[in-house]
């Protein structure tokens, strides 16, 4: 094997472990956000305000245990994100999706935390995407 292509296999790998680590990463703070703005939706239902005029009116208390036991599968996936599990890949995409129209219809109680999140959704669905199930192995495997 020829030193240029054993170089840029190391890159490559280097690439898809710091994809991974970014994905897995974002999921566990992503899933932490959710979770705390779950748990402050369950605790105090008044704790949101809807701005008016919003085409979907949804309860708070209903949206935060969605919102927490979302954010905690996403916090979990993404430990396995880290370890290069193909599982958690799927189920990250999977919920990052889910994160984002979730997040979508929580825009009338606090819009520009729901705009936020749903960027970082984003962040996490490409991360995930990018590097392939050879790589995902690689890292799980380091």
């Amino acid at each position: 094997m020829a030193q240029g292509s054993h170089v840029a296999e190391r890159e490559t790998g280097a690439l898809a472990a710091g994809f991974a680590l970014f994905a897995g990463l974002m999921m566990i703070m992503i899933g932490s956000f959710q979770a705390i703005t779950g748990f402050a939706a369950i605790l105090e239902n008044e704790f949101y305000v809807v701005t008016p005029n919003y085409a979907f009116e949804v309860d708070a208390t209903t949206w935060g245990w969605i919102h927490l036991l979302l954010g905690i599968v996403l916090a979990v996936a993404g430990w396995g994100a880290i370890a290069g599990q193909v599982w958690a890949r799927v189920i990250g995409i999977t919920l990052a999706v889910l994160s984002a129209i979730a997040n979508f219809f929580f825009i009338p109680y606090y819009p520009l935390w729901s705009i936020v999140i749903i960027a970082l959704d984003v962040f996490v669905i490409w991360a995930l995407c990018v590097y392939g199930r050879q790589a995902a192995a690689e890292v799980g495997m380091r």
